[in-house]
């Protein structure tokens, strides 16, 4: 076992990412809110998971068909299927970009179209920030 300064060996030593913050984009933190309270804890144990580091501990599923970097959240009780489409860590922020409810295995083409109009002023929006950094810098 590798010891370190501090007297601790190796394996002893991890690296905890500072805890992120959740951007609710559009009415995705509403929605959500409006869901049954079992619906709620579902989905937001590993929304905190996520902004810990870790895994969601939840079904999830890339969803390349909005974009990339981006995961479904899937939970469901005996009445419908629900779902939060969010963006993977960028820096210390996941974007949640949609949550809905699903009566159907089809996810709507409303509820892509919405998800991937949001990932665009998300991308837009960083674009941007990073720019006017840069902008800054160079001063």
């Amino acid at each position: 076992m590798l010891s370190t300064k501090s007297g601790m060996s190796a394996s002893d030593e991890t690296v905890h990412p500072a805890k992120a913050t959740i951007a609710w984009e559009g009415d995705s933190r509403e929605v959500l809110d409006q869901r049954a309270s079992e619906v709620r804890r579902d989905i937001g144990y590993p929304l905190w998971r996520l902004q810990k580091g870790e895994s969601p501990d939840l079904s999830t599923r890339p969803m390349q068909s909005i974009g990339h970097g981006v995961f479904e959240l899937k939970a469901e009780d005996t009445a419908a299927w629900y779902r939060v489409i969010y963006l993977a860590r960028i820096e210390n922020t996941i974007y949640v970009l949609d949550s809905f409810t699903k009566k159907s295995r089809k996810t709507e083409k409303n509820d892509l179209n919405r998800a991937r109009a949001r990932l665009s002023n998300v991308r837009q929006r960083l674009q941007k920030e990073r720019s006017d950094a840069k902008g800054k810098r160079n001063k």
